[in-house]
């Protein structure tokens, strides 16, 4: 069975570490990555977190980009909410006239961030002309139309292919929008690992893109042995805050939860904590679980991503994965 295994990295800054070793790991793990035969690279975008050091995901990419010779590489994904639409082709159009051929845009509709950020990010827009997210993407297809004769500003420079467009979610409604707006779905396993949303949201998408299929993004973790594996991953929690005014969001803590509580000015109604959806166990192991995902979904491509732990055992679990790949391809 055959299938493209890809990477999304945050630059998780280890315990102990600092900012600079983080994304130092990060253009090592993306170097790494292309001589291994991972398909692309992408790197996400969070704001004012202490622990991740991934905040501007089109420097990053430049950066990697010119590190790198021939892996795709691109946004896991820019949070849109916060700019102009206009802005993100120009940025990503001049990035695929930088690496013809090797740009990802991948955008996503959260915040990434707390409230204290994301009040900070959009200082100057005003609400009331600030178009809604389903708007943005129509807007920035027509800046990527690289249309010399179109009316209005253009997204220069024009590259000779524009970049790759992926609208990252986990719901129908993702589904529907992706397909109605011609981007490539990604769906959001490892935020959203139901099986019965992923199988709706799929199916959904195949329906209205003429038969296409989602990419499915997903966390696993490859250790020497089973046991190891259940152990890093074991303490992993998800905690979701539900706040009084009816939002609600997911954080890693609880401290977390309370922060975020705090800069929004709202009280908490209720936590719930889970066990975030890793595969797990050894590369054979979650080989075995991939291969299962894409003969009953019949996907031909993972992007996966490797949980926050140190930055050995994120390079030695893409090491066994590739080679586990090596025995797939032959």
């Amino acid at each position: 069975m055959s299938y493209l295994l890809s990477l999304l990295d945050k630059s998780p800054i280890d315990e102990g570490g600092t900012a600079v070793e983080a994304l130092r790991a990060t253009v090592r793990l993306a170097q790494r990555a292309e001589e291994l035969g991972y398909h692309r690279f992408w790197v996400a975008e969070h704001h004012s977190m202490l622990n991740l050091a991934s905040s501007a995901p089109e420097t990053l990419i430049a950066y990697l980009l010119a590190r790198t010779a021939r892996i795709r590489v691109g946004s896991g994904g820019v949070m849109l909410q916060h700019y102009s639409a206009y802005k993100v082709a120009e940025n990503f159009n001049l990035l695929a006239s930088l690496a013809p051929g090797r740009v990802d845009l991948g955008v996503g509709k959260a915040p990434g961030g707390f409230p204290l950020s994301t009040r900070a990010l959009q200082v100057g827009i005003d609400p009331a002309a600030k178009p809604d997210f389903a708007q943005q993407l129509s807007d920035i297809n027509r800046y990527l139309a690289a249309d010399p004769a179109q009316d209005g500003p253009h997204a220069t420079p024009f590259p000779p292919s524009a970049p790759e467009r992926f609208l990252l979610g986990a719901s129908v409604e993702s589904a529907q929008l992706a397909a109605a707006k011609g981007w490539r779905l990604v769906f959001a396993g490892q935020l959203n690992g139901d099986p019965e949303n992923l199988r709706l949201t799929f199916e959904a998408y195949e329906r209205m893109s003429g038969g296409r299929t989602p990419i499915l993004a997903l966390a696993a973790y490859a250790a020497e042995d089973a046991a190891l594996a259940r152990r890093a991953v074991g303490d992993l929690r998800i905690v979701k805050v539900f706040l009084t005014d009816g939002r609600s969001v997911n954080v890693g803590t609880e401290e977390q939860a309370s922060e975020y509580a705090r800069q929004a000015g709202v009280a908490i109604d209720r936590l719930e904590s889970k066990v975030p959806s890793v595969l797990h166990g050894t590369a054979a192991d979650v080989r075995s679980q991939l291969d299962d995902l894409s003969s009953r979904y019949g996907i031909g491509e993972f992007i996966i991503e490797t949980p926050a732990l140190a930055s050995a055992e994120r390079f030695a679990s893409i090491e066994r994965l590739a080679k586990e790949r090596l025995s797939l391809a032959a």
